[in-house]
C-alpha cells in the first residue's frame, strides 16, 4: 500500500465517520433541545472534567469570545459552573453541574443507542473485523497524537 492510498483511505473514513456522527448528533439535538455545538461542548467537558476556558476553546477550535457566549447560556441554564482561578484571576474554570452531568449522560446514551441501531444490521463477523480494526486504529492514533503533541 502506498502513502497516497493510506491518505485516501483515511480521508474516506474520516468523511464517512463524520457523516455518521452528524446523524447521531442530530438525534441528540432533537432529544435535548440544545444545538449540536453546545451539546458537544457539554459532553466533552463532562467526560474530560474541569477545564480552563482557553483550553476548551483550543480543543473545540472556537475563539474564546465565541465560547464565552456558549458558556453563558449553559451557565444560565444551570448546566455548567464557572469559577475564577484563585491563583491567576485571568483564568476561568468550567465544570458541569449535576444537571449538566445528567444531560451529558443522557446525550451520550442517545449517541450509543444510535450507534447500536446504526450498526445493528451488520453480521457478527463484520462486527468482529470492525472491532479489531478500530482497536488497531485507536492504538495507532494515540501514538500519532503523542508524537505530535
Amino acid at each position: 500500500m502506498s502513502r497516497k492510498e493510506f491518505v485516501r483511505l483515511m480521508e474516506d473514513n474520516i468523511w464517512t465517520l463524520d457523516k455518521l456522527a452528524d446523524r447521531l448528533r442530530l438525534d441528540r439535538v432533537e432529544a435535548t433541545g440544545y444545538p449540536r455545538q453546545l451539546m458537544s461542548i457539554l459532553v466533552r467537558l463532562h467526560t474530560g472534567g474541569r477545564a480552563k476556558l482557553k483550553d476548551i476553546a483550543r480543543r473545540e477550535h472556537v475563539s474564546a469570545p465565541n465560547l464565552c457566549a456558549a458558556f453563558r447560556k449553559l451557565e444560565r441554564d444551570g448546566l455548567v459552573i464557572r469559577s475564577i482561578d484563585e491563583d491567576d484571576r485571568r483564568n476561568t474554570w468550567y465544570c458541569v453541574s449535576p444537571s449538566g452531568a445528567e444531560l451529558a449522560t443522557q446525550a451520550m446514551n442517545l449517541f450509543r443507542a444510535g450507534m447500536e441501531k446504526m450498526f445493528s444490521g451488520i453480521t457478527r463477523a463484520d462486527e468482529e473485523r470492525l472491532t479489531a480494526a478500530l482497536r488497531t486504529l485507536s492504538e495507532v492514533l494515540k501514538n500519532v497524537e503523542l508524537n505530535n503533541a
